[in-house]
Protein backbone atom coordinates (compact mmCIF):
# COMPACT_ATOMS: atom_id res chain seq x y z
CA UNK A 1 0.00 0.00 0.00
CA UNK A 2 2.78 2.45 1.05
CA UNK A 3 4.66 2.16 -2.55
CA UNK A 4 1.25 2.25 -4.31
CA UNK A 5 0.87 5.63 -2.44
CA UNK A 6 4.29 6.64 -3.09
CA UNK A 7 4.21 6.27 -6.44
CA UNK A 8 0.50 8.39 -6.75
CA UNK A 9 2.38 10.86 -5.11
CA UNK A 10 5.38 10.59 -7.79
CA UNK A 11 2.92 11.14 -10.59
CA UNK A 12 0.44 13.90 -8.76
CA UNK A 13 3.72 15.62 -8.88
CA UNK A 14 4.46 14.77 -12.70
CA UNK A 15 1.19 15.94 -13.41
CA UNK A 16 1.22 19.33 -11.57
CA UNK A 17 4.24 20.44 -13.26
CA UNK A 18 3.29 18.88 -16.55
CA UNK A 19 -0.34 21.42 -16.20
CA UNK A 20 1.42 24.01 -14.41
CA UNK A 21 3.83 24.67 -17.51
CA UNK A 22 0.97 24.44 -20.06
CA UNK A 23 -0.32 27.16 -18.43
CA UNK A 24 2.02 28.96 -18.25
CA UNK A 25 2.58 28.40 -22.07
CA UNK A 26 -1.03 29.55 -22.42
CA UNK A 27 -1.18 33.06 -20.27
CA UNK A 28 2.68 34.16 -20.94
CA UNK A 29 3.21 34.06 -17.71
CA UNK A 30 7.18 35.88 -16.48
CA UNK A 31 9.30 33.79 -14.83
CA UNK A 32 9.51 35.86 -11.33
CA UNK A 33 5.67 36.55 -9.61
CA UNK A 34 4.10 40.21 -10.78
CA UNK A 35 5.87 42.77 -9.55
CA UNK A 36 3.47 45.56 -7.65
CA UNK A 37 1.61 47.93 -9.86
CA UNK A 38 1.74 50.79 -7.45
CA UNK A 39 3.71 52.58 -4.86
CA UNK A 40 4.09 55.77 -3.10
CA UNK A 41 7.99 55.46 -3.67
CA UNK A 42 8.95 57.98 -6.10
CA UNK A 43 12.03 55.44 -6.65
CA UNK A 44 9.45 52.47 -7.49
CA UNK A 45 7.98 54.58 -9.79
CA UNK A 46 10.68 55.60 -12.07
CA UNK A 47 11.46 52.13 -12.03
CA UNK A 48 8.40 50.49 -13.37
CA UNK A 49 8.22 52.92 -15.69
CA UNK A 50 11.51 52.29 -17.09
CA UNK A 51 10.33 48.38 -17.43
CA UNK A 52 7.28 49.67 -19.02
CA UNK A 53 9.00 50.70 -22.04
CA UNK A 54 11.22 47.56 -22.57
CA UNK A 55 10.09 44.37 -23.49
CA UNK A 56 9.56 41.89 -20.48
CA UNK A 57 10.91 38.55 -21.58
CA UNK A 58 7.98 35.62 -21.06
CA UNK A 59 8.85 32.07 -19.72
CA UNK A 60 7.41 29.38 -17.95
CA UNK A 61 8.13 30.03 -14.09
CA UNK A 62 10.96 27.88 -12.66
CA UNK A 63 9.31 27.56 -8.85
CA UNK A 64 5.41 27.07 -9.13
CA UNK A 65 3.01 26.86 -5.70
CA UNK A 66 1.79 23.56 -7.59
CA UNK A 67 5.27 21.57 -6.89
CA UNK A 68 7.63 23.85 -4.56
CA UNK A 69 4.99 25.19 -2.03
CA UNK A 70 4.30 29.28 -2.47
CA UNK A 71 6.69 30.10 0.09
CA UNK A 72 9.32 28.89 -2.39
CA UNK A 73 7.25 31.11 -5.20
CA UNK A 74 7.78 34.07 -2.90
CA UNK A 75 11.48 32.93 -2.16
CA UNK A 76 12.47 33.03 -5.18
CA UNK A 77 11.27 36.83 -6.23
CA UNK A 78 13.20 37.81 -2.39
CA UNK A 79 16.20 35.97 -4.34
CA UNK A 80 15.75 37.87 -7.83
CA UNK A 81 16.32 40.68 -5.60
CA UNK A 82 19.24 39.39 -3.63
CA UNK A 83 22.98 41.12 -4.10
CA UNK A 84 24.63 38.71 -1.12
CA UNK A 85 26.13 36.00 -2.98
CA UNK A 86 25.68 33.43 -5.98
CA UNK A 87 25.01 31.08 -3.20
CA UNK A 88 21.64 32.07 -2.60
CA UNK A 89 20.37 31.15 -6.09
CA UNK A 90 17.42 28.37 -5.09
CA UNK A 91 16.63 25.18 -7.09
CA UNK A 92 14.07 24.96 -9.51
CA UNK A 93 11.36 22.34 -9.83
CA UNK A 94 12.66 21.36 -13.05
CA UNK A 95 16.02 20.85 -10.92
CA UNK A 96 14.09 18.84 -7.63
CA UNK A 97 12.60 16.70 -9.88
CA UNK A 98 15.42 15.03 -11.93
CA UNK A 99 17.09 14.82 -8.29
CA UNK A 100 13.88 12.70 -7.51
CA UNK A 101 14.52 10.63 -11.14
CA UNK A 102 18.25 10.30 -10.20
CA UNK A 103 20.33 6.90 -9.35
CA UNK A 104 20.20 5.86 -5.59
CA UNK A 105 23.18 3.88 -5.17
CA UNK A 106 25.84 3.81 -2.74
CA UNK A 107 28.53 5.82 -4.24
CA UNK A 108 31.39 4.94 -1.77
CA UNK A 109 31.36 1.69 -3.19
CA UNK A 110 30.98 2.82 -7.05
CA UNK A 111 27.85 2.15 -6.89
CA UNK A 112 26.09 5.13 -8.04
CA UNK A 113 25.44 5.56 -11.61
CA UNK A 114 24.60 9.21 -11.47
CA UNK A 115 27.31 10.39 -9.58
CA UNK A 116 29.56 8.62 -11.44
CA UNK A 117 27.96 9.52 -14.68
CA UNK A 118 28.93 13.11 -13.92
CA UNK A 119 32.54 12.62 -12.49
CA UNK A 120 33.03 11.67 -16.58
CA UNK A 121 31.42 14.60 -18.00
CA UNK A 122 33.26 16.91 -15.40
CA UNK A 123 36.84 15.26 -16.07
CA UNK A 124 35.86 15.05 -20.11
CA UNK A 125 34.97 19.08 -20.12
CA UNK A 126 38.19 20.02 -18.42
CA UNK A 127 40.21 17.89 -20.14
CA UNK A 128 41.29 15.66 -17.23
CA UNK A 129 41.54 12.22 -16.55
CA UNK A 130 39.01 11.59 -13.75
CA UNK A 131 36.88 13.86 -11.09
CA UNK A 132 35.62 13.19 -7.84
CA UNK A 133 32.58 14.61 -5.96
CA UNK A 134 32.57 16.51 -3.03
CA UNK A 135 30.07 18.17 -0.89
CA UNK A 136 32.00 21.96 -0.85
CA UNK A 137 34.67 23.98 -2.70
CA UNK A 138 36.39 23.97 0.88
CA UNK A 139 36.92 20.66 0.46
CA UNK A 140 37.66 20.20 -2.87
CA UNK A 141 40.64 22.68 -2.44
CA UNK A 142 41.60 21.24 0.70
CA UNK A 143 41.36 17.47 -0.90
CA UNK A 144 43.69 18.69 -3.60
CA UNK A 145 46.04 20.31 -1.41
CA UNK A 146 46.10 17.41 1.07
CA UNK A 147 46.06 14.85 -1.94
CA UNK A 148 49.72 17.16 -3.29
CA UNK A 149 51.44 18.01 -0.36
CA UNK A 150 53.22 14.40 0.89
CA UNK A 151 55.64 15.40 3.13
CA UNK A 152 56.20 18.61 5.28
CA UNK A 153 58.40 20.98 5.74
CA UNK A 154 56.46 22.51 2.32
CA UNK A 155 54.95 25.65 1.43
CA UNK A 156 52.19 26.94 -0.67
CA UNK A 157 51.83 30.00 -2.66
CA UNK A 158 48.68 31.85 -2.88
CA UNK A 159 47.37 35.27 -3.34
CA UNK A 160 46.94 37.50 -0.36
CA UNK A 161 43.09 37.35 -0.76
CA UNK A 162 43.04 33.51 -1.86
CA UNK A 163 39.60 31.63 -0.42
CA UNK A 164 42.06 28.55 0.46
CA UNK A 165 44.46 30.77 2.61
CA UNK A 166 41.46 33.27 4.33
CA UNK A 167 38.27 30.99 4.28
CA UNK A 168 38.44 27.82 4.79
CA UNK A 169 39.17 27.79 8.54
CA UNK A 170 43.03 27.13 8.47
CA UNK A 171 42.54 23.98 6.52
CA UNK A 172 46.28 24.38 4.81
CA UNK A 173 47.78 24.27 8.01
CA UNK A 174 45.37 22.40 9.69
CA UNK A 175 45.11 19.06 7.12
CA UNK A 176 48.29 19.39 5.05
CA UNK A 177 51.04 20.92 7.89
CA UNK A 178 52.12 23.81 5.31
CA UNK A 179 53.25 26.89 5.48
CA UNK A 180 51.75 29.38 3.68
CA UNK A 181 53.40 32.83 1.71
CA UNK A 182 50.32 35.09 0.52
CA UNK A 183 51.40 37.35 -2.12
CA UNK A 184 49.97 41.31 -2.87
CA UNK A 185 50.08 41.72 -6.64
CA UNK A 186 51.94 44.16 -8.02
CA UNK A 187 49.17 45.63 -10.17
CA UNK A 188 46.59 45.28 -7.46
CA UNK A 189 44.76 42.77 -9.03
CA UNK A 190 45.86 39.60 -10.51
CA UNK A 191 49.54 37.54 -9.65
CA UNK A 192 52.18 37.62 -12.57
CA UNK A 193 55.31 35.43 -12.89
CA UNK A 194 56.92 38.79 -11.68
CA UNK A 195 55.29 38.48 -8.31
CA UNK A 196 55.49 34.87 -7.73
CA UNK A 197 58.84 33.87 -8.87
CA UNK A 198 60.49 35.97 -6.24
CA UNK A 199 58.70 34.68 -3.79
CA UNK A 200 59.65 30.89 -4.54
CA UNK A 201 61.53 28.64 -1.75
CA UNK A 202 64.01 26.80 -3.73
CA UNK A 203 66.98 24.43 -2.86
CA UNK A 204 67.59 22.62 0.45
CA UNK A 205 68.30 24.93 2.96
CA UNK A 206 66.80 23.16 5.85
CA UNK A 207 65.67 26.72 7.90
CA UNK A 208 63.02 27.37 4.95
CA UNK A 209 59.63 25.59 3.63
CA UNK A 210 60.07 24.93 -0.05
CA UNK A 211 57.46 26.14 -2.33
CA UNK A 212 55.94 22.50 -3.91
CA UNK A 213 52.45 24.23 -4.81
CA UNK A 214 50.88 27.40 -6.02
CA UNK A 215 47.28 27.75 -5.73
CA UNK A 216 45.94 30.38 -8.52
CA UNK A 217 41.72 31.15 -8.06
CA UNK A 218 39.76 32.51 -11.35
CA UNK A 219 38.12 34.62 -10.76
CA UNK A 220 39.14 36.22 -7.71
CA UNK A 221 36.76 38.86 -6.84
CA UNK A 222 35.09 38.34 -10.11
CA UNK A 223 38.44 39.14 -11.67
CA UNK A 224 39.58 36.83 -14.39
CA UNK A 225 43.48 36.51 -14.69
CA UNK A 226 44.25 36.48 -18.42
CA UNK A 227 45.05 33.29 -19.43
CA UNK A 228 48.77 34.05 -21.28
CA UNK A 229 49.67 34.87 -17.49
CA UNK A 230 48.39 32.04 -15.81
CA UNK A 231 50.41 29.56 -18.54
CA UNK A 232 53.44 31.67 -17.59
CA UNK A 233 52.97 30.91 -14.01
CA UNK A 234 52.60 26.76 -14.85
CA UNK A 235 55.84 27.46 -17.20
CA UNK A 236 57.37 28.62 -14.22
CA UNK A 237 56.27 26.32 -12.37
CA UNK A 238 57.02 23.03 -14.14
CA UNK A 239 60.53 24.64 -14.31
CA UNK A 240 61.03 24.19 -10.59
CA UNK A 241 58.50 20.75 -10.66
CA UNK A 242 56.29 22.44 -8.42
CA UNK A 243 52.49 21.73 -8.65
CA UNK A 244 49.62 24.07 -10.13
CA UNK A 245 46.13 23.79 -8.40
CA UNK A 246 43.15 25.99 -9.43
CA UNK A 247 40.54 27.30 -6.92
CA UNK A 248 37.91 27.44 -9.69
CA UNK A 249 35.04 28.02 -7.22
CA UNK A 250 34.06 30.35 -10.38
CA UNK A 251 35.51 29.10 -13.01
CA UNK A 252 31.95 28.72 -14.83
CA UNK A 253 32.00 32.38 -15.30
CA UNK A 254 35.45 32.57 -16.66
CA UNK A 255 34.31 29.55 -19.08
CA UNK A 256 31.20 31.69 -19.69
CA UNK A 257 33.20 34.89 -20.83
CA UNK A 258 35.51 32.67 -23.06
CA UNK A 259 32.59 31.27 -24.67
CA UNK A 260 30.96 34.57 -25.20
CA UNK A 261 33.93 36.23 -26.43
CA UNK A 262 34.47 33.84 -28.67
CA UNK A 263 30.92 33.85 -30.25
CA UNK A 264 30.48 29.91 -29.46
CA UNK A 265 27.17 28.39 -27.96
CA UNK A 266 26.71 28.06 -24.32
CA UNK A 267 24.69 25.34 -25.01
CA UNK A 268 26.68 23.06 -26.73
CA UNK A 269 28.94 20.58 -24.41
CA UNK A 270 31.94 20.73 -27.01
CA UNK A 271 31.87 24.58 -26.89
CA UNK A 272 31.68 24.26 -23.10
CA UNK A 273 34.67 21.56 -23.40
CA UNK A 274 36.93 23.83 -25.42
CA UNK A 275 36.68 26.47 -23.09
CA UNK A 276 37.14 24.78 -20.28
CA UNK A 277 40.06 22.19 -20.95
CA UNK A 278 41.73 25.38 -22.22
CA UNK A 279 41.82 27.28 -18.81
CA UNK A 280 42.46 23.90 -17.21
CA UNK A 281 45.40 22.80 -18.66
CA UNK A 282 48.35 24.24 -16.68
CA UNK A 283 46.80 23.12 -13.51
CA UNK A 284 47.57 19.67 -12.35
CA UNK A 285 44.00 19.80 -10.31
CA UNK A 286 41.01 22.11 -10.57
CA UNK A 287 38.26 22.30 -7.90
CA UNK A 288 35.55 23.54 -9.87
CA UNK A 289 32.17 24.44 -7.50
CA UNK A 290 28.75 23.48 -8.23
CA UNK A 291 27.28 25.69 -5.92
CA UNK A 292 28.11 29.60 -6.94
CA UNK A 293 27.76 30.36 -10.36
CA UNK A 294 25.56 27.92 -12.05
CA UNK A 295 23.40 27.03 -8.94
CA UNK A 296 23.18 23.40 -7.73
CA UNK A 297 22.30 22.82 -4.22
CA UNK A 298 24.86 21.41 -2.80
CA UNK A 299 28.63 20.28 -4.43
CA UNK A 300 32.05 20.34 -5.87
CA UNK A 301 34.09 18.67 -7.90
CA UNK A 302 37.75 17.90 -8.34
CA UNK A 303 39.02 16.75 -11.46
CA UNK A 304 43.33 15.31 -12.14
CA UNK A 305 44.87 12.31 -13.05
CA UNK A 306 43.23 9.10 -11.97
CA UNK A 307 45.86 8.16 -9.60
CA UNK A 308 45.65 11.89 -8.13
CA UNK A 309 41.74 11.19 -7.78
CA UNK A 310 42.25 7.69 -6.30
CA UNK A 311 44.20 9.01 -3.88
CA UNK A 312 42.07 12.13 -3.07
CA UNK A 313 39.00 9.57 -2.68
CA UNK A 314 40.87 8.46 0.01
CA UNK A 315 41.68 11.49 1.44
CA UNK A 316 37.82 12.18 1.31
CA UNK A 317 36.81 9.30 3.33
CA UNK A 318 39.51 10.62 6.18
CA UNK A 319 37.74 13.68 6.26
CA UNK A 320 34.13 12.14 6.40
CA UNK A 321 33.13 13.57 3.28
CA UNK A 322 31.79 10.53 1.74
CA UNK A 323 28.20 10.59 0.38
CA UNK A 324 26.38 7.07 0.36
CA UNK A 325 23.64 7.88 -1.71
CA UNK A 326 24.38 10.92 -3.70
CA UNK A 327 22.98 10.80 -6.68
CA UNK A 328 20.19 13.23 -6.30
CA UNK A 329 22.86 15.37 -5.40
CA UNK A 330 25.00 14.61 -8.76
CA UNK A 331 21.40 14.74 -10.86
CA UNK A 332 20.55 18.30 -9.93
CA UNK A 333 24.37 19.18 -10.65
CA UNK A 334 24.15 18.09 -14.01
CA UNK A 335 20.96 19.85 -14.54
CA UNK A 336 22.81 23.18 -13.90
CA UNK A 337 25.90 22.63 -16.09
CA UNK A 338 23.27 21.88 -18.97
CA UNK A 339 20.90 24.70 -18.06
CA UNK A 340 22.05 27.34 -15.68
CA UNK A 341 25.49 27.21 -17.47
CA UNK A 342 24.59 29.19 -20.66
CA UNK A 343 22.32 31.56 -18.35
CA UNK A 344 25.99 33.24 -16.82
CA UNK A 345 26.63 35.81 -19.59
CA UNK A 346 23.14 37.25 -19.02
CA UNK A 347 24.36 37.64 -15.06
CA UNK A 348 27.48 39.43 -16.67
CA UNK A 349 25.45 41.84 -18.80
CA UNK A 350 23.39 42.63 -15.85
CA UNK A 351 26.76 43.37 -13.59
CA UNK A 352 27.79 45.43 -16.45
CA UNK A 353 24.57 47.43 -16.77
CA UNK A 354 24.61 47.53 -12.66
CA UNK A 355 27.99 49.41 -12.90
CA UNK A 356 27.58 51.49 -15.34
CA UNK A 357 24.38 52.55 -13.56
CA UNK A 358 26.45 53.47 -10.43
CA UNK A 359 29.44 54.71 -12.13
CA UNK A 360 27.06 57.16 -13.84
CA UNK A 361 25.61 58.25 -10.80
CA UNK A 362 29.29 59.06 -9.23
CA UNK A 363 29.48 56.50 -7.00
CA UNK A 364 33.47 54.56 -6.93
CA UNK A 365 33.90 51.24 -8.97
CA UNK A 366 36.24 49.61 -6.59
CA UNK A 367 37.74 46.54 -9.01
CA UNK A 368 37.17 45.76 -12.50
CA UNK A 369 33.79 44.20 -13.70
CA UNK A 370 34.63 41.20 -15.62
CA UNK A 371 32.26 38.72 -14.42
CA UNK A 372 29.47 38.58 -12.11
CA UNK A 373 30.56 41.02 -9.24
CA UNK A 374 30.42 44.63 -8.81
CA UNK A 375 32.73 46.36 -5.89
CA UNK A 376 31.32 49.92 -5.30
CA UNK A 377 31.64 52.64 -2.70
CA UNK A 378 28.68 55.50 -2.35
CA UNK A 379 30.88 57.87 -0.23
CA UNK A 380 31.73 60.04 -2.83
CA UNK A 381 28.34 61.33 -3.50
CA UNK A 382 27.75 61.68 -0.08
CA UNK A 383 26.33 58.32 1.01
CA UNK A 384 27.12 55.53 3.23
CA UNK A 385 27.18 51.63 2.39
CA UNK A 386 24.73 51.50 5.87
CA UNK A 387 22.53 53.80 4.46
CA UNK A 388 22.16 52.31 0.89
CA UNK A 389 21.47 48.98 2.48
CA UNK A 390 18.69 50.46 4.78
CA UNK A 391 16.77 52.30 1.94
CA UNK A 392 16.64 49.20 -0.39
CA UNK A 393 15.51 47.39 2.83
CA UNK A 394 12.47 49.54 2.89
CA UNK A 395 11.15 49.65 -0.51
CA UNK A 396 7.85 47.79 -0.93
CA UNK A 397 9.74 44.58 -2.31
CA UNK A 398 12.94 44.80 -0.41
CA UNK A 399 16.50 44.57 -1.95
CA UNK A 400 19.04 43.08 0.11
CA UNK A 401 22.63 43.78 -0.38
CA UNK A 402 25.53 43.07 2.06
CA UNK A 403 28.70 45.65 1.94
CA UNK A 404 31.01 47.01 -0.70
CA UNK A 405 30.31 43.84 -3.15
CA UNK A 406 27.58 43.02 -5.35
CA UNK A 407 26.99 39.88 -6.52
CA UNK A 408 24.25 39.26 -9.44
CA UNK A 409 23.30 35.44 -10.57
CA UNK A 410 21.19 33.58 -12.91
CA UNK A 411 18.42 34.31 -10.52
CA UNK A 412 18.74 38.02 -10.82
CA UNK A 413 15.79 39.53 -11.88
CA UNK A 414 16.68 43.00 -14.41
CA UNK A 415 14.34 44.78 -12.39
CA UNK A 416 16.06 44.63 -9.19
CA UNK A 417 19.03 46.27 -10.88
CA UNK A 418 16.81 49.10 -12.19
CA UNK A 419 15.63 49.50 -8.68
CA UNK A 420 18.59 49.54 -6.93
CA UNK A 421 20.12 52.09 -9.08
CA UNK A 422 16.84 54.39 -8.79
CA UNK A 423 17.29 54.03 -5.14
CA UNK A 424 20.50 55.07 -4.87
CA UNK A 425 19.74 58.04 -7.89
CA UNK A 426 17.04 59.43 -5.47
CA UNK A 427 19.32 59.01 -2.25
CA UNK A 428 21.97 61.27 -4.25
CA UNK A 429 19.24 63.44 -5.16
CA UNK A 430 17.91 64.14 -1.80
CA UNK A 431 21.72 65.00 -0.32
CA UNK A 432 22.41 67.69 -3.05
CA UNK A 433 18.76 68.72 -2.52
CA UNK A 434 19.71 69.32 1.12
CA UNK A 435 17.30 66.56 2.15
CA UNK A 436 19.56 63.99 3.15
CA UNK A 437 22.14 65.50 4.95
CA UNK A 438 21.73 63.40 7.84
CA UNK A 439 22.29 60.05 5.45
CA UNK A 440 26.27 61.26 5.52
CA UNK A 441 25.98 61.03 9.27
CA UNK A 442 24.89 57.26 9.50
CA UNK A 443 27.04 54.01 9.52
CA UNK A 444 31.15 54.47 8.81
CA UNK A 445 32.30 58.51 8.79
CA UNK A 446 32.22 59.51 5.04
CA UNK A 447 35.98 60.43 5.46
CA UNK A 448 37.71 57.31 7.20
CA UNK A 449 38.60 56.31 3.18
CA UNK A 450 40.13 59.25 2.41
CA UNK A 451 42.54 59.03 5.18
CA UNK A 452 43.43 55.56 5.10
CA UNK A 453 47.07 54.71 4.24
CA UNK A 454 48.10 52.25 1.49
CA UNK A 455 48.64 49.67 4.42
CA UNK A 456 44.93 50.02 5.68
CA UNK A 457 43.45 50.14 2.13
CA UNK A 458 45.47 47.04 1.52
CA UNK A 459 44.17 45.18 4.60
CA UNK A 460 40.11 46.95 3.94
CA UNK A 461 40.74 44.76 0.49
CA UNK A 462 41.83 41.90 1.72
CA UNK A 463 39.08 41.31 4.23
CA UNK A 464 36.51 42.61 1.65
CA UNK A 465 38.41 40.23 -1.16
CA UNK A 466 38.60 42.57 -3.72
Amino acid sequence: MSCCRGSLVYHSIIHSTVQSSRRSLSSSVCKFPPFPTSSSSPTLRRSLAFVSSMPVPMSKPEVTAEVGGQRNVDKLLAISRDFRSDTMTIPTDAQLLASLRASRGDDLYSEDEDTAALEARVARLTGKEAALFGVSGTMTNQLAIRTHMKQPPHSVITDYRAHVHKMEAGGIAMFSQATTHQLVPHNGIYLTVEDIEPALVLGEDIHTAPTKLICIENTLSGTIIPQEEVVRIGELARRHDIIMHLDGARIWNVAAKVVEDRVMDPRQEEDLRVALTELCEPFESVSLCLSKGIGAPIGSMLVGSKDFIKRARWFRKAFGGGVRQSGGMAAAADYAITHHFPRLADSHALARRLEQGLSDLGCEILAPVDTSMVFFSPLSIGLTLDSVSARLKSLPVPITMMRERLVLHHQTSPQAVEDFIACVAEMKAEVEDGKGAEVRKEGEQSTSDEKMVVEGKLRKQAVLGY
